[in-house]
């Protein structure tokens, strides 16, 4: 049994449409939450692979015009999700990703495109379709960031609210002349509204607007109050500081479980650890590395961009070598790091190899078969991989900023006399601290009775969603109008 229902108003979603960790978030919190007894009903876009994946779909509502053309609410179900999806084909029905297109380019009507998915969360929220009357409305990101928006400047029933930050970087900056496109009224565009900075900010207006503000863990929500990262908006986010909070996120346990995982070669656990090396061995042919299990293999998982400090793990590939160790990575991002990655697979056969692109499967394996994963960002809301990395037992080597430094227990001399490291940090964010990492990581591989006792104390750490969902309940509680909810 439920005492609250929350709509979850969210741009992409696991197992549908993924482009990062957003999607794996909005997946997998609420079936936790269901433990919480918080029901959630997620609304997603109608691209293609959400209204093909949709099981059961009925229609629940029509719009005759939504930003351009006329579209169908349709209501579903997918892997135990309760979904709403918008059949808008004018905005979602088209080739490429969730936010741009073959070229590479973002679509050029984002703005009315995720507007429909916040105009549409907002009329929902309200009451306005029959049968579901939320009360709680959780917008994820700038996608989302207008759903408070709306509910202010309309009036009328209300759910609380509660707006999460993934990734202050990206925050749905446009034209000032849409105002009117966007169904937003003139007294809108203020300081005191949507206007960021002579823009319609639609992470601005929901972060203006939200009862309460969470983040993906709480050392970055300190971090987006100072003006190194909070990415122009700090000074709003200290404004708001007194319901802002971070909570750290959790994985799904069903899908990253190292002993019952078909993507792998070999499943293992805690307590049958040395089951693991199939997947090393397995991992080392794949890339087409020297099969040496006595080699120390890193491993990537990652956006291959400025943010995620890859330029620095191509500054540090000598020291790699010199410490005879072996590299893979797996993903894609910016074309010069793309290109840095190739030529050194390229000039380093058998040591080094990458694949560009995004493969679930491979990243299954690279969690599963390396010996430590490298996440060298120079800033991380919260970062999912080292969770992934500690729960599938590779050493999480993590720069100490954000969701890193709240998830991470650096083997420092105090945690291995104490017996309670979970992986490595470095601190600042430099090449030449990345190093020193690198060769901290290869001393301890070195000691392999210390290697196994951190190694076992990551995959025993607990990585779900349950605390999370605890105090993401706990925090809808205090927003849902108090009609709507019963005692928990």
């Amino acid at each position: 049994m439920t005492d609250l229902t929350v709509l979850s108003v969210v741009s992409e979603i696991f197992p549908l449409i993924k482009t990062g960790g957003l999607a794996d978030v909005a997946g997998a919190l609420p079936p936790a939450l269901e433990a919480e007894r918080v029901h959630t009903i997620s609304l997603v876009p109608g691209y293609p692979a959400v209204l093909r994946g949709l099981v059961d779909p009925m229609s629940v509502h029509r719009f005759s015009d939504l930003f351009g053309g006329p579209a169908t609410l349709v209501r579903g179900t997918v892997a135990g999700l309760d979904l709403l999806a918008i059949d808008a084909p004018h905005l979602y029905d088209r080739p490429g990703g969730p936010y741009f297109g073959p070229d590479g380019h973002d679509w050029p009507d984002n703005a009315q495109r995720f507007a429909a998915l916040s105009e549409v969360g907002a009329l929902v929220g309200a009451g306005g379709v029959s049968g579901i009357e939320p009360d709680v409305l959780h917008a994820h990101d700038w996608q989302a960031g207008l759903a408070p928006a709306y509910l202010h400047y309309r009036g009328g029933r209300r759910p609380g609210t509660v707006m999460t930050v993934h990734n202050m970087a990206f925050q749905g900056r446009f034209w000032a002349g849409l105002l009117g496109a966007l169904h937003l009224p003139p007294d809108s565009f203020s300081i005191d509204g949507v206007e960021c900075y002579g823009d319609i900010g639609f992470l601005k207006a929901g972060l203006f607007f939200a009862d309460r503000i969470t983040t993906v863990s709480p050392t970055y929500a300190a971090e987006i109050q100072t003006p190194a990262w909070g990415m122009a908006l700090d000074g709003l986010l200290r404004t708001r500081a007194p319901v802002l909070r971070g909570i750290v996120n959790g994985i799904d346990e069903t899908v990253w479980n190292p002993a019952a995982d078909n993507l792998i070669v070999g499943d293992f656990s805690s307590d049958h650890p040395k089951r693991r090396v199939a997947n090393k061995t397995s991992l080392q042919a794949w890339f087409g590395l020297e099969a040496t299990p006595e080699r120390l293999l890193y491993g990537v998982v990652s956006r291959l961009t400025w943010q995620k400090g890859v330029d620095l793990l191509l500054g540090a590939v000598d020291e790699v070598l010199r410490l005879g160790a072996q590299l893979v990575v797996l993903g894609a991002g910016e074309p010069a790091l793309e290109a840095g990655l190739r030529a050194a697979a390229a000039a380093h056969p058998g040591r080094i190899g990458c694949v560009i692109g995004y493969d679930e499967a491979v990243a299954h394996q690279i969690q599963a078969g390396a010996d430590a994963l490298l996440v060298p960002s120079r800033f991380e809301p919260c970062g999912l991989t080292q969770l992934c990395a500690m729960r599938y037992g590779a050493l999480p080597v993590v720069a100490r900023v954000g969701g890193l430094a709240d998830t991470v227990i650096d083997a420092n001399e105090a945690a291995l006399a104490a017996g309670t490291g979970t992986g490595l940090q470095f601190s600042p964010v430099t090449g030449e601290m990345l190093a020193a990492a690198l060769r901290r990581t290869a001393a301890l591989w070195q000691q392999p009775d210390v290697w196994r006792r951190l190694q076992l104390n990551a995959m025993r750490q607990d990585v779900s969603w349950r605390r999370p969902a605890g105090q993401y309940a706990a925090l809808y509680r205090e927003v849902a109008p108090a009609a709507s909810r019963s005692d928990p």
